[in-house]
């Protein structure tokens, strides 16, 4: 029984993949619901565009949802990649459309998009963290229009480094965020692109997951992070044992925003 709660597809501008063949592999693997969270990046430096037509995003959503009604369910997503200085289209965004689900990840800074390693050039990879860090823990502070922190660690994933710094050097800081987080009644995800991307542990970390948890996080999704048949669901079985071992009791689905709590 398992929920993938972070997949795109040709909407986002880094996936070639049709929704349908997302939905088909979702109903081969025995899923029980999946929310397509396609990309909203506003405000990068980029030729790319990595905005949506909502109305024919959620056109398409409506007719698989409607296609596939016996056999699996469809939440409308969105993974916005926020800054500081796009909160207020993001807000309006959030406020103007009937998502279900809203991830709120930070994918670039300053403009500079971390995929690209622009960002990393000319400073430490302490300062590259703690930069990283800090502005995901002012878009806490000042955007409330979300459901869970996407990838939370995600600085992680970049960077021309031969090791990641331990997470305690940020502890501070990310249990500022997670505090801030639970206080808003929001969540986190387990990201399962941890394996793709051969990262040493889990998105978030087993340190952040757990600590997480300690604060009194209840709210947490499952999510592939796919932008191929192939990896939606990937490692799920690992991850809800793992979860259950740390404590959690259930998993999260929304519907219209709204949290509701799936026994694991």
């Amino acid at each position: 029984m398992f929920y993938d709660y972070h997949m795109h597809s040709n909407f986002s501008a880094d996936s070639k993949i049709e929704m349908e063949d997302m939905v088909l592999k979702s109903i081969d693997l025995g899923l029980n619901e999946i929310c397509f969270t396609d990309h909203v990046d506003y405000g990068i430096d980029t030729d790319i565009c990595f905005n949506i037509d909502y109305n024919k995003y959620f056109e398409k959503i409506d007719f698989l949802k409607n296609k596939y009604r016996n056999q699996i369910n469809i939440k409308k997503g969105i993974e916005f990649g926020l800054q500081s200085h796009v909160i207020e289209d993001y807000s309006k965004d959030a406020n103007t459309y009937p998502f279900d689900f809203i991830i709120c990840s930070v994918h670039a800074i300053n403009k500079v998009d971390l995929y690209n390693g622009g960002f990393f050039k000319g400073i430490s990879q302490h300062q590259a963290y703690e930069t990283y860090y800090n502005e995901l823990y002012n878009i806490a502070k000042n955007y409330k229009h979300y459901s869970v922190l996407g990838h939370l660690d995600l600085i992680k994933r970049y960077g021309d480094y031969d090791k990641l710094l331990d997470d305690r050097l940020y502890s501070d800081i990310i249990e500022s965020i997670l505090k801030q987080a639970i206080h808003d009644g929001k969540g986190i995800e387990v990201n399962t692109s941890c394996f793709r991307y051969n990262l040493p542990d889990l998105t978030p970390s087993r340190y952040i997951l757990k600590m997480y948890k300690e604060l009194g996080g209840e709210i947490i999704t499952t999510g592939s992070d796919s932008h191929h048949p192939s990896q939606v669901a990937y490692q799920f079985d690992y991850i809800y044992d793992y979860l259950r071992e740390i404590g959690f009791k259930y998993v999260t689905t929304f519907n219209n925003m709204n949290p509701e709590f799936i026994k694991i």
